[in-house]
């Protein structure tokens, strides 16, 4: 019996919405963006006890984070090119799945060099999730609830923020660091059911090309060496130079096939600015959370759990405001939303740069629940804003873009913040430092927001 090629096979980003809207589809999205905030947030604060538990020092301890986040950068943008030419619902049961099982692994870990393993095949599996959260909601619904639908995945990833750091802070107390890589199976496993029951079966699998492991390799390697350059720098400016190469690979990439396509899909929707935007607030974030968590560990010797608990208020006004964030952009419009929403994330991190040792708990909770509201209010309008522009057939590819802006912001974020920590003590100028650049970044994204200006469809010719 002759069989079709799965490459013939529609994937989901190929057709449109289902006349019936499939919103577990959207709470399935919303499950896996609950995933990985979890496990961003709750590895970030078990590395002390990583470092202590595996007899290594903090920055072997720090790529348990970086080890799962250079080969989700890297493949994210790979990732789209493959998920637009494959079925949707065989590929994410397969990252899903293998999402968990090294998940599995990584908590079994005896030494650094099996954990470091596992983190980056954990972090090829993100790249495919990470992709497919803003398609599977973006297309699962009406056009017109495209808003509404993408502000699931934007309040159930703070959601994950939220019990992350609350169960990651108990576990670590009482359980150690090794509970904090299982406690995300339950919800791997909701994922899984609700995708098996509900997602069509259109579709198969096939493998990346060639030039997809090219494409890789060179993103992977500008990160990397970006990456590396700002770990190493507290420790001499020098290795700075590191990062140099990060250009002409970027260059380089950009000339090859698989550049060429996401160039062109930024260039017809005009999102290039947006993406900087979402890359520039992921930035000022991911700064802010690494240097008051070490800030309140170390100089002000919190516990795990009450640390957590201080940092809860980030997520959970992520969470509240998130609730809002879509139905404002279906009524008001996305571009304004989420203009208002990098609004208030900066102002709340420029009410932090004044941090003193004298502030309470809830000096420092009440910032960053207002910059935490901002965010919420940014994440689903700018996720609608950017695949609203896609061209037809490359939702994947226009999402990808956006989930690597924001994860390359979620990785320079620390690296950043530690680089300007140098200008003195952590436990005052150099912290203080740190958070104005988050501010800053911050503030970058509203200008971007701003400027930004849809590109006019070209009238159809007589």
């Amino acid at each position: 019996m002759p069989t079709e090629h799965p490459s013939a096979a529609p994937s989901l980003t190929h057709r449109q919405p289902e006349p019936v809207d499939r919103w577990s589809l959207v709470v399935a999205a919303g499950l896996l963006s609950f995933v990985a905030m979890l496990d961003m947030n709750v590895v970030n604060l078990a590395l002390p006890d990583i470092s202590a538990g595996l007899h290594v020092s903090p920055g072997v301890a720090q790529w348990a984070v970086l080890g799962y986040q250079l080969p989700l950068i890297a493949l994210l943008l790979p990732a789209g090119r493959w998920l637009d030419q494959v079925g949707t619902r065989s590929a994410l049961l397969l990252a899903v799945g293998c999402f968990a099982g090294c998940s599995v692994l990584a908590a079994m870990a005896p030494w650094a060099g099996w954990l470091i393993a596992a983190r980056l095949l954990q972090g090829a599996f993100g790249a495919v999730l990470f992709v497919l959260m803003p398609v599977l909601a973006a297309t699962s619904v009406r056009p017109e609830l495209r808003g509404r639908a993408m502000s699931v995945p934007a309040t159930l990833g703070p959601l994950g923020a939220v019990t992350g750091p609350v169960l990651g802070g108990l576990l670590l107390d009482h359980l150690g660091w090794r509970a904090i890589f299982l406690v995300k199976l339950p919800v791997c496993l909701a994922a899984v059911l609700i995708v098996r029951r509900h997602a069509p079966r259109r579709g198969g699998l096939r493998l990346p090309d060639r030039g997809s492991l090219g494409d890789a390799a060179l993103i992977g390697g500008a990160v990397a060496a970006v990456l590396l350059g700002l770990t190493l720098a507290p420790e001499a400016p020098q290795w700075l130079l590191l990062a140099l190469p990060a250009a002409p690979l970027v260059l380089l990439w950009l000339r090859r096939p698989g550049g060429r396509p996401v160039a062109e899909v930024l260039r017809a929707a005009g999102t290039a600015g947006v993406n900087a935007s979402v890359l520039a607030l992921a930035a000022g974030f991911a700064a802010c959370h690494y240097l008051l968590a070490q800030y309140l560990r170390g100089p002000r010797g919190e516990s795990a759990t009450a640390t957590a608990l201080t940092m809860l208020a980030f997520p959970l006004g992520m969470v509240l405001a998130g609730r809002f964030g879509g139905r404002l952009a279906d009524r008001w419009g996305a571009r304004p939303t989420a203009l208002t929403g990098a609004a208030v994330t900066a102002l709340g991190l420029a009410l932090l740069v004044p941090l003193d040792t004298g502030w309470s708990a809830v000096d420092i909770a009440a910032r960053l629940a207002l910059a935490g509201a901002g965010m919420g209010l940014n994440g689903g309008p700018t996720q609608a804003l950017v695949m609203t522009a896609s061209p037809p057939g490359k939702l994947a590819t226009a999402g990808s873009a956006v989930q690597l802006a924001r994860s390359l912001g979620f990785a320079l974020g620390p690296a950043l913040g530690t680089a300007a920590a140098l200008a003195g003590d952590r436990a005052g100028a150099g912290t203080r430092a740190g958070i104005a650049l988050a501010a800053l970044a911050a503030a970058t994204a509203v200008a971007l927001l701003a400027l930004y200006r849809r590109p006019q469809a070209p009238e159809p010719s007589a």
